[in-house]
């Protein structure tokens, strides 16, 4: 028996809720990508993991947001934990496995395009791997056109925020970059929610006991509180915020020629040499 499928018996409520939490981890990841190439190499690994782990938290949030409105009509669905936080750590190791590469081997070219398809199969393994820990009085089906065009825009999405992480420039950019994933994340979800078909075995009671709502609401409280706590962090370093690097003046050495900075509109830094003259009788070189 084919099962009647509601993914908004909320409303709009979640929709727009789960795209918040989206955008939010989306932002703060992309934050901590940038932070991470503005310092030195002995800091990068922990800017790139809060990344990592701020990106993976926003999405399982918002995945799972989303399904706090998904019913069957017939039957009551269920949760298995361990399946449910598994999802959570596939999405943060693979997000990381490609934030890591666009980290240090930059946001262009090759490493651009694998890190972003690293980070969007990632994407799309925890959205299936969430769906497979619900627990039904059914078959869960899915159209293989409509999974592979799921799984394609998550990949466009990383890779299109992975490069944005990568321009470091300023607050407003970032924010326009993070809802752009955000955008991109939920079209993600809700395609591949429209692939699923639920086939009833008949057999099931009428739907009772908790809500989806409140079966996943306690699950939800962790990586809330961590993206929350990531947030605070990003509020009170306003060079994260920002996306400019200091520098600090390079110390002149004798015979050395001094360097001045020369700000670039990307925000990167580069250096040039102050020219020298040599006078005629003096051995000293001059700045002018």
């Amino acid at each position: 028996m084919q099962g009647t499928i509601d993914g908004f018996s909320y409303g709009l409520v979640t929709p727009l809720v789960a795209y918040f939490m989206a955008c939010l981890g989306g932002a703060l990841g992309l934050r901590c990508t940038t932070r991470s190439m503005l310092v030195s190499h002995s800091w990068r690994p922990g800017w790139l993991a809060l990344g990592s782990a701020a990106i993976g938290s926003g999405i399982w949030t918002m995945h799972f947001v989303a399904m706090m409105g998904f019913t069957v009509r017939g039957t009551p669905i269920h949760y298995d934990k361990a399946m449910t936080f598994a999802s959570l750590a596939v999405a943060i190791v693979m997000v990381g496995v490609g934030i890591f590469i666009v980290g240090y081997k930059g946001a262009r070219g090759t490493a651009l395009f694998t890190g972003g398809t690293i980070t969007g199969l990632g994407i799309a393994s925890m959205h299936y791997l969430g769906m497979a820990s619900m627990s039904l009085d059914g078959k869960l089906e899915y159209n293989t056109v409509t999974v592979g065009i799921s799984v394609a825009i998550a990949m466009g999405a990383a890779t299109a925020a992975l490069w944005a992480a990568g321009q470091v420039r300023g607050f407003v950019w970032s924010v326009g970059a993070s809802l752009v994933m955000g955008l991109a994340v939920s079209g993600m979800h809700y395609t591949g929610m429209a692939a699923l078909s639920v086939h009833l075995h008949g057999t099931a009671a009428p739907a009772s006991g908790e809500s989806p709502a409140a079966l996943l609401a306690p699950m939800l409280i962790g990586p809330l509180a961590f993206l929350l706590l990531a947030a605070v962090v990003v509020m009170f370093d306003p060079l994260m915020v920002m996306g400019k690097p200091t520098v600090a003046p390079v110390e002149q050495k004798p015979g050395i020629p001094a360097h001045t900075h020369v700000r670039h509109s990307a925000g990167r830094l580069r250096f040039r040499p102050r020219r020298t003259v040599e006078h005629r009788g003096s051995r000293t070189p001059q700045n002018r």
